[in-house]
């Protein structure tokens, strides 16, 4: 406290300017941190999703190819034996595609820390404010 006396109040001023530029190349920093981590849990959802709608297409297109090969191979008519590869393939790609779609769901989109340490940041600023004047 004794050594602010003894500074005059243009080098206070340009302390607390300074003060404030780091903190905001801090928030800065934060919210790239923050939205970086965001994007890549969001490439990480969308592969599931991708892998699904590929496999579900896959399923799809096995239906014309189990229709006339996978009966002869396995001894059932080509019907059955269509049936069965293309319920498992649309299955398990849909299952994939709601794994990743609820994943995502899940996800917090929002920069949730960077917002909290500006609100932080605003009630410091106003803090000394509102005990000075209540003082």
């Amino acid at each position: 406290m004794d050594n602010l006396r003894n500074r005059s109040l243009g080098e206070l001023f340009t302390e607390l300017s300074r003060d404030v530029s780091v903190l905001v190349r801090k928030e800065i920093e934060l919210a790239r941190l923050e939205m970086s981590r965001i994007a890549n849990t969001l490439a990480r959802r969308a592969t599931f999703i991708a892998i699904g709608a590929v496999l579900a297409v896959a399923g799809l297109l096995s239906l014309i190819a189990t229709l006339t090969l996978a009966g002869i191979a396995l001894g059932l008519s080509p019907l059955a034996s269509s049936a069965i590869v293309t319920a498992l393939m649309i299955v398990i790609g849909g299952v994939l595609v709601m794994q990743g779609t609820s994943a995502l769901r899940a996800e917090t989109l929002v920069p949730t820390e960077t917002i909290q340490t500006l609100k932080d940041t605003g009630e410091i600023f106003r803090s000394p404010a509102g005990d000075a004047h209540s003082a």
